[in-house]
């Protein structure tokens, strides 16, 4: 009788309970719903005040991946005061004390869990404000070459010469060396070749120096360089070096190009010869005999 009595008791306790939660919830609806709009407000108020930021306050900066970087940064900072303020309308700011006060403990096995995470994280950062890599700038790391396209707080996105996109972990690019072929306005290239071992060797250097001097400008300090190389099997080799205007790979295949197309007729028309190796089989004289025989 005394056991009836007691789960009695403890199935009305239980009810109690229940019973005021719910009435906390029912009363606390207004609150949420208005923590809710606060949220709503905030995350569009927030997006506003990004794009606002990055078109007229950061206007000088020409950085677009800082731009980006604060774009963002600036989008959470306006979000975190929206949440803070709910938690303020839903009377939780108590709640609010606990949670920071575990965050330390919560940040660190949190850390230690995402060492690799993080460290993308920073160093994202760090190529967010690093002058030497920008939006738009053709670079080569990781043996990968191609436009930088995107520079988030996680990864770099390259999208290489044949339009296919590459994400990169930010740590892989900090860490290793990279080449920023935008950096420079100005590129040398070089553009090798053989002539044959009849050739007038100073002919030979005096018509490509003038080749390239009138169809490519040199500017103050550049110059064209011309040198032979080595005795090949069956030429003479020579290399031949000029600068151009230059902030991605086309325009220099486009000048390689052209340099080529230039020497091949100027040559022929100087009756330069440019040979190319000649190989002969010998299958045997067995093996001819034979063949010879069956045809």
């Amino acid at each position: 009788m005394s056991q009836d009595f007691s789960v009695n008791d403890s199935v009305s306790n239980l009810w109690d309970k229940l019973d005021g939660w719910l009435d906390a919830i029912i009363l606390k609806i207004p609150n949420f719903i208005v923590a809710v709009l606060v949220m709503v407000v905030f995350y569009f108020l927030a997006r506003l005040i990004s794009k606002l930021v990055k078109r007229f306050l950061l206007k000088k900066i020409g950085q677009e991946s800082i731009r980006q970087m604060l774009g963002k940064l600036i989008f959470a900072i306006v979000l975190l005061i929206g949440f803070f303020i709910a938690l303020g309308v839903m009377e939780l700011d108590k709640a609010l004390t606990s949670i920071l006060a575990g965050a330390g403990v919560i940040g660190l096995a949190v850390g230690l869990a995402l060492q690799g995470t993080l460290n993308n994280t920073f160093s994202g950062l760090v190529l967010s404000f690093l002058p030497k890599i920008r939006i738009g700038d053709f670079v080569k790391t990781n043996d990968i070459e191609g436009f930088v396209t995107e520079i988030s707080l996680r990864n770099i996105v390259l999208r290489k010469t044949d339009n296919e996109y590459v994400v990169i972990p930010n740590s892989k690019v900090v860490e290793e060396p990279f080449e920023n072929y935008s950096w420079s306005e100005r590129s040398r290239i070089s553009v090798s070749c053989g002539v044959g071992y009849e050739s007038d060797l100073q002919k030979v250097e005096d018509l490509v120096l003038k080749i390239i001097g009138e169809n490519f400008e040199q500017r103050e300090n550049e110059g064209i360089e011309f040198f032979f190389t080595e005795f090949g099997d069956s030429s003479i080799n020579f290399i031949t070096r000029f600068w151009i205007s230059c902030k991605a790979p086309k325009p220099k295949l486009e000048a390689q190009h052209k340099a080529i197309k230039l020497i091949k007729m100027h040559f022929d028309d100087a009756d330069i010869n440019i040979p190319f190796p000649i190989r002969t089989l010998d299958f045997g004289k067995n093996k001819l005999q034979m063949n010879s025989s069956s045809d």
